[in-house]
């Protein structure tokens, strides 16, 4: 088995390894798990410490111990702490990147914005913390008299733990420890063992900046850790990404604890060409750019697009011709668009979807360019696909294919369109596309879905001032801004009567109660 000693991983973390981190040091049960490169699986990029059941606990406990003092430093306080390991982590951001691109398999271009955008998002929920969590006066509301007063309090829940995904490892575990933090609830954090160490090891910076047990990190597999940091009774609320049988189990496992859950989901979403649109290169790249980003595995990618029949041959047409300069290649190749898969389950789950399609009678559309540096034969590289005279209820189309195999089906009226869009359980993203803003708003308005964007649907479309998140199984609760706040605090609401008896009726049948003296009965 071959090693790979690439420098920036040796760089960033101790030894190519990724290992446990709680009270601001580092700890292994002394077992370890290859990560293997997806460009090249001969190759081991590092290696994954496998926590333990007593260094699950040990760091559920680390979080426990430093909650009160990392509460009570207000949220000011947080803020600066955070704004200044912010700048750390963004100083670590162009390596990281690379980390990310061995782990992942992503372009150089992805990675940056994976890493570099988990800086920001740390330094952004910092600035965002004293608003979030200033108390917010009621009492010049109407409906609050007959009080005198009442003042709502957001306060942090407590240990929160994150399980982040292998996707966007460092920009989507960011998003979920960044504001519990700011909150004021330390984190036990689980990467994915697909893709743990380049955000461990910036966790692991981010730890040793801040108060001891305030960041915490245990490695392993989904079951058995995750599944015991997500059933322990002392995590208040998990914060979850992921897919939807993992989430299903996420959510049953925290009922018994009854704690806050948000779970962000899969997405099959989809994209409708309306008969007011036009059909130019602009179009034609957003829906490519939206579709094959980081090989088709971003939960709200494009999954499947509908198309007005009278544009349909000519859209059709359009995707076949500018996809044939798509390039695959690894990750590192600067003419690359896209790289390999990232996991053995996802490679096997595509081939799988290509030989149903086979079977259903569907024209599958091999399109781009293998690039010479594409080791085809030792990693998980797919060739872009495009798919046409595919049933409407194939697999490909019902479920998430998280891969670079596009189905393009045509409609005839807005309603069939909306009726299709509408029917798998998913429920996070979508797009409308039209010159006629008018018409694309209407049918926007219609789907089913978290959000729905006219005319653009990719990464950075999904703005932080507005919520996202996913209908369906597509998820609970939203995050961006305060709703990512609302995820790990619970609303207190402290409401004053100076005079209760002159303030709320029904005090008459308890008038002869009064004190009695001393020694009388």
């Amino acid at each position: 088995m071959a090693s790979y000693a690439a420098r920036e991983v040796a760089e960033l973390l101790d030894g190519s390894r990724a290992a446990t981190v709680l009270d601001g040091g580092r700890w292994s049960d002394g077992v370890w798990w290859p990560v293997h490169s997806p460009a090249d699986t001969r190759m081991v990029i590092g290696e994954h410490a496998v926590s333990s059941p007593d260094a699950v606990e040990a760091a559920v406990g680390a979080a426990v111990r430093a909650f009160p003092a990392w509460r009570d430093l207000g949220a000011a306080g947080r803020a600066s702490l955070l704004s200044v390991a912010a700048a750390e982590l963004a100083r670590l951001a162009p390596l990281a990147a690379r980390v990310i691109g061995m782990e992942v398999g992503k372009v150089e271009a992805e990675c940056a914005v994976d890493a570099g955008g988990a800086a920001r998002l740390l330094e952004g929920f910092a600035a965002q913390a004293e608003a979030a969590m200033a108390p917010v006066d009621l009492t010049a509301d109407p409906a609050t008299r007959p009080a005198d007063a009442a003042v709502l309090h957001r306060a942090p829940v407590g240990p929160v733990a994150v399980i982040a995904p292998w996707n966007t490892p460092a920009y989507l575990t960011v998003n979920m420890a960044a504001p519990a933090l700011a909150a004021g609830c330390p984190v036990v954090v689980k990467p994915p063992e697909a893709a743990p160490l380049a955000v461990t090891a910036l966790l692991e910076r981010l730890a040793a900046m801040l108060p001891p047990g305030v960041v915490n990190v245990v490695q392993g597999p989904g079951a058995p850790v995750g599944e015991q940091l997500v059933s322990h009774a002392a995590v208040r609320a998990v914060l979850f990404t992921g897919g939807v049988v993992a989430g299903r189990r996420v959510l049953t496992l925290a009922s018994e604890t009854v704690k806050k859950v948000h779970l962000e989901l899969g997405g099959n979403d989809p994209a409708v060409v309306l008969d007011s649109a036009v059909v130019d290169d602009t179009l034609l790249r957003e829906l490519i750019a939206g579709s094959f980003s980081s090989t088709g595995q971003i939960c709200y990618n494009v999954k499947r697009i509908y198309v007005h029949r009278s544009m349909y041959d000519e859209l059709v047409d359009g995707l076949s011709q500018m996809l044939s300069d798509l390039v695959v290649g690894h990750p590192f190749d600067p003419q690359a668009h896209i790289g390999p898969l990232t996991t053995e389950a996802g490679h096997a789950r595509t081939r799988r979807l290509l030989a149903e399609l086979d079977a259903c009678g569907a024209k599958v559309q091999r399109c781009g360019r293998r690039a010479s540096s594409a080791a085809w034969e030792h990693g998980y590289f797919v060739d872009p696909h495009l798919v046409t005279g595919v049933p409407p209820d194939a697999p490909l189309v019902l479920e998430e294919q998280f891969a670079p195999v596009l189905p393009v089906l045509p409609f005839d009226e807005d309603d069939e369109a909306v009726a299709r869009a509408n029917r798998t359980e998913y429920g996070l993203g979508s797009s409308v596309w039209s010159r006629d803003v008018a018409h694309a708003e209407a049918v926007a308005r219609r789907i089913e879905a978290g959000n729905t964007f006219v005319n653009v649907h990719r990464i950075g479309a999904s703005v932080g001032s507005v919520p996202f998140g996913g209908w369906k199984q597509s998820g609970l609760g939203r995050n961006h801004g305060a709703y990512s706040f609302a995820a790990c605090t619970e609303e207190h609401a402290v409401i004053r009567f100076d005079d209760a008896a002159r303030s709320l009726p029904g005090l008459d049948r308890w008038s002869a109660l009064s004190r009695k003296e001393p020694g009388r009965v």
